[in-house]
C-alpha cells in the first residue's frame, strides 16, 4: 500500500531482528548500530509487569526522536495490551503480536493502529499454525514469524529439536507463501554462546524455506546476516540465469535446463543479495546458503 510506513519495506526483506527490552533504552541506540537490519523493542517477555509503564515510555521517547524500530506489545487479552496500543498511538511503524492466533483480532487490530502501520504476528501457539494462512493473510501483515520456544512449551516438546518442530516450521513456510507474504522468520537461538548451535539453526531454516531470524543478542547477527544472505557463487549463478533466460523462454546454462520457475528462482536470490537498508551482501564462501558461515 502506497501509505505504508518505510519500516514495512524493510521488515519484508530483513535478514535479522534483534530484541531489546523496552525498558533499557542505554541499548537502543547500541542495538541499531550493531548490523541487524531491524531492532524490535520489546514491550512483552522482556519487560516486567512493574516496569511496562516505564518501558512504553522509552520507546515512544525513541520513535519520537525519528528512530524506526518494531515494537512488540503484549498480547491480546493481557493487562497490558490496551496501554500499549494507546502508546502507538499517532507512531506509524510496524507492530509484532505476541501468539497470533485470530485473524479477526489482527483485523480489529489493523483497524485500531495509525493508517500505514504494519502487523508482524509471532506465531507461536498451535491454534495459530493450524489457522497460518489466515493469519498471514490479515490486512495490514507484512510478514510472519516463527515463535519456536512457546509453541514448544505448549507441544510438550524440547524448542531446540529440528525433528518435534520440523512440521511446525514448514506448515508456517507453505502458510505465508499461500498468503503471498515473504519468507517467515524463524525463531530465537536461544544458546548466545555456542556459535555451532546458531548455525546448525541457521542451516535448518534456510532449507526449510526462511528467509531470517529473530535474535537475542548481539553477537548472534552477523552470522545470521550472513546465513540468510546469497554466496558469491549463487549470486553468479543467478546473474547467468537471468542473463541467459533473455525474453524468458526455456534455455540451458551450465547444461541445467532453465525454465520459468528456475527464473523465478533466480531472480529471488538476486533480491535477497543485498536487503533494504543493508548495503552490499557480506562475502561467503561456496556452498548452499546456511551451510558454511564464517565468521567475518
Amino acid at each position: 500500500m502506497s501509505d505504508a510506513h518505510p519500516l514495512t519495506e524493510d521488515v519484508a526483506v530483513a535478514r535479522t531482528f534483534l530484541f531489546v527490552p523496552g525498558d533499557r533504552p542505554d541499548r537502543f541506540g547500541k542495538a541499531a548500530a550493531c548490523g541487524a537490519d531491524v531492532v524490535i523493542l520489546d514491550l512483552e517477555d522482556a519487560v516486567a509487569p512493574d516496569r511496562k509503564e516505564e518501558a512504553r515510555g522509552h520507546v515512544a521517547a525513541w520513535l519520537d526522536a525519528g528512530n524506526q524500530a518494531v515494537v512488540r506489545v503484549n498480547g491480546a487479552g493481557t493487562a497490558w495490551y490496551g496501554d500499549d496500543l494507546a502508546a502507538l498511538a499517532g507512531r506509524t511503524g510496524v507492530v509484532m503480536v505476541p501468539k497470533a492466533e485470530d485473524p479477526a483480532e489482527l483485523a480489529r487490530l489493523a483497524r485500531t493502529l495509525p493508517v500505514g502501520t504494519g502487523i508482524l504476528p509471532l506465531i507461536e501457539t498451535a491454534a495459530g499454525i493450524v489457522g497460518a494462512v489466515g493469519v498471514c493473510a490479515a490486512p495490514s501483515v507484512v510478514r510472519a514469524a516463527f515463535g519456536s520456544v512457546d509453541l514448544a512449551a505448549q507441544l510438550g516438546v524440547e524448542h531446540t529439536s529440528h525433528d518435534a518442530l520440523r512440521h511446525a516450521r514448514s506448515a508456517l513456510v507453505l502458510a505465508a507463501a499461500a498468503a503471498g507474504r515473504p519468507a517467515p522468520v524463524d525463531g530465537v537461538t536461544t544458546d548466545v554462546r555456542d556459535e555451532t548451535v546458531l548455525r546448525a539453526d541457521l542451516g535448518h531454516a534456510v532449507t526449510l524455506g526462511y528467509g531470517g531470524k529473530l535474535c537475542v543478542h548481539p553477537r548472534q547477527v552477523p552470522l545470521a546476516n550472513e546465513g540468510f544472505s546469497p554466496t558469491r557463487e549463487q549470486v553468479s549463478w543467478a546473474r547467468d540465469v537471468v542473463a541467459a533466460a533473455g525474453d524468458g523462454s526455456v534455455t540451458v546454462v551450465d547444461g541445467q535446463m532453465v525454465d520459468r520457475p528456475v527464473l523465478l528462482r533466480a531472480r529471488a536470490v538476486l533480491a535477497r543479495a543485498v536487503p533494504a537498508g543493508a548495503g552490499s551482501p557480506p562475502a561467503r564462501g561456496s556452498g548452499p546458503a546456511g551451510t558454511r558461515l564464517d565468521r567475518s
